[in-house]
């Protein structure tokens, strides 16, 4: 069984080719996330988790589904996961290893992808140039071969000591600590997003493709983000925007701007 979040494609492919190697069932945790949460693993059966880096963090959405998770395992599972970051993603295996601890499940083996850039919610941050982006693309595909028969294999990698395939970059104490605090403090809101009015089709592309449900609309209508991440209710905190810019990406007609205090941050183009 593999649980995994995508927002903008790069983990879903990923995700996709690791179950179709170990012919495992692929779990969107969205679609879970209002259940219970409760699963069983048969004899053997790995478990794994993918995910994109998110402010060199596991995403809120993912811990929050780790926080709620109730497996039931047997003692010969094999445990695995695997991140996609732009870049690097300094702790983040160690946050989700110690979340995943606390429900009696220990990692056997754990990877990371470089893929293309999709975080482009600060003023100096853009999307990769197609050079770059098609290099990735890439390594990514040959090292997602290699991790896919390791994992179809069971084998198992000290991921705590030998990182070398965990992409962590320089200073992961500072990013996955304050620099991430910062980020899912201050970064994590849906309040600068809205869509050019003379730009948008009113499709209901954006609102079917956000991952959490946080956008208002549909077919006709102008979307409208809801600001749930203050919510106090817990299930309504689960449907809060992740800035994941999903929404962003997929826009046909690049009609969703990033505004805040009336100044443009990030317009679709």
């Amino acid at each position: 069984m593999i649980f995994y979040f995508s927002a903008t494609g790069n983990t879903r492919w990923a995700a996709t080719k690791l179950a179709a190697t170990t012919g495992e069932q692929l779990v969107y945790i969205p679609d879970v996330m209002d259940g219970d949460c409760t699963f069983r693993l048969a004899e053997r059966e790995r478990i794994g988790f993918v995910f994109p880096v998110h402010g060199w963090r596991p995403p809120l959405l993912v811990r929050r589904f780790i926080e709620k998770l109730n497996i039931k395992t047997t003692p010969d599972n094999y445990c695995f996961a695997l991140c996609t970051a732009g870049d690097s993603i300094a702790r983040t295996i160690d946050i989700l290893a110690a979340d995943l601890a606390k429900k009696g499940l220990s990692l056997d083996a754990a990877y990371s992808l470089l893929m293309p850039e999709a975080y482009v919610g600060l003023p100096f941050m853009d999307v990769d140039t197609e050079e770059k982006e098609l290099k990735k693309k890439q390594k990514a595909a040959e090292d997602l071969e290699l991790y896919a028969r390791e994992i179809a294999e069971r084998q198992k990698t000290p991921w705590q000591t030998e990182r070398e395939r965990l992409h962590i970059g320089p200073v992961p104490r500072l990013l996955s600590g304050p620099v991430g605090g910062f980020f899912i403090n201050v970064l994590v809101t849906d309040k600068p997003f809205h869509a050019d009015q003379e730009k948008c089709l009113r499709c209901g592309k954006c609102v079917s493709v956000c991952p959490v449900g946080n956008i208002s609309g549909g077919k006709g209508k102008l979307p409208q983000w809801l600001h749930n991440e203050k919510a106090q209710e817990s299930h309504t905190r689960e449907h809060a925007c992740m800035a994941c810019f999903s929404c962003y990406h997929h826009c046909p007609t690049k009609a969703i701007a990033y505004k805040k205090q009336g100044t443009v941050l990030l317009q679709s183009r």
